[in-house]
């Protein structure tokens, strides 16, 4: 196991009571204020040897001492299974993940994830701060496909998590609807948090939560379902299925937010109709905008044709 790594960073003036994760979070080396709240957490970030709490201030002068664990893959398997590549070189891997595919181990998803068939692949994957997802940037939920990034060292993780963090990633969904929307294209705005009585589920708030954005523009619409392009400006949990159903357009086959498909010629469906489509980056050592595109997967387009929204 490789050594642990220590920084010890003064707080300048302009930095001062700040709260001590969010200035964490700011650091290069600490992708997210979810990072830094773990390790807050586990004790490793301190001063003059006291650890500190996330809501505490910060004040000039201070010398923060942080200390990154070092991180290897524990308990995980290699998986032998098929990976499509979009690209590949020493810093990162671009798939196109299939329906079905659960991003990293989970209860009930230890050892057949992309993460194991990643593990099988290579041997470079960056640990970031969970042994459990090595190489994990972003995530696609287990029913949507499409693109996603994979980073291989840790100068690549940063990168990407920074990018993605910032906003400055360019992230395009397709997805299938019942019903049309009332004007061609428009902006969800809204608070997601937990729903209160299914843990399972998200929704939108009134007054807790993170702020969630999706612009969607309707790419071709019949009377009983749409074919809508989604544009995040946001990366929320479940966000794209929150805001399309409780817009009234929910996506189909959607087991969690969606409406039972009633349509004899759609009896066939048995995956949620999202695809991430497009996903646009910055490369991390050669500063090179990177674009990638996955048409729809086969039955996808198949599904598109029964509805007649092609």
């Amino acid at each position: 196991m490789s050594d642990k790594t220590i920084h010890n960073i003064t707080v300048n003036t302009e930095q001062s009571s700040q709260r001590l994760d969010k200035w964490l979070s700011y650091l290069d080396f600490i992708p997210s204020r979810s990072r830094a709240a773990e390790l807050i957490d586990r004790g490793l970030v301190t001063v003059s040897g006291v650890r500190l709490k996330a809501s505490q201030k910060i004040s000039a002068g201070m010398i923060v001492q942080i200390e990154i664990p070092a991180a290897e893959p524990v308990g995980l398997s290699a998986w032998d299974a098929p990976l499509a590549i979009l690209f590949e070189d020493s810093d990162l891997i671009v798939v196109n993940k299939p329906a079905g595919l659960v991003v990293h181990p989970a209860a009930g998803h230890a050892q057949d994830t992309l993460v194991n068939i990643l593990l099988h692949h290579t041997k470079d994957l960056a640990m970031g701060f969970n042994e459990m997802r090595p190489g994990i940037v972003h995530r696609l939920d287990r029913d949507t496909s499409g693109i996603l990034v994979v980073a291989k060292n840790d100068l690549a993780h940063l990168s990407l998590a920074r990018q993605f963090k910032d906003k400055t990633t360019h992230r395009i969904y397709w997805a299938l609807v019942h019903h049309r929307p009332s004007g061609r294209d428009g902006t969800i705005k809204t608070l997601l948090a937990r729903h209160p009585s299914d843990r399972k589920r998200f929704a939108s708030h009134e007054t807790k939560g993170k702020v969630a954005i999706t612009h969607y523009k309707t790419i071709q619409s019949n009377h009983d379902y749409s074919w809508l392009q989604l544009k995040l400006e946001t990366g929320r949990t479940h966000q794209i299925r929150v805001h399309l159903s409780e817009k009234g357009l929910p996506i189909l086959g959607d087991p969690i937010y969606g409406a039972r498909v009633k349509d004899k010629k759609l009896n066939f469906v048995t995956r949620m109709a999202l695809h991430a489509c497009e996903l646009g980056f910055v490369h991390p050592r050669t500063k090179q905008e990177l674009l990638f595109k996955a048409e729809w997967p086969d039955e996808l387009a198949q599904m598109a044709r029964a509805a007649h929204v092609v």
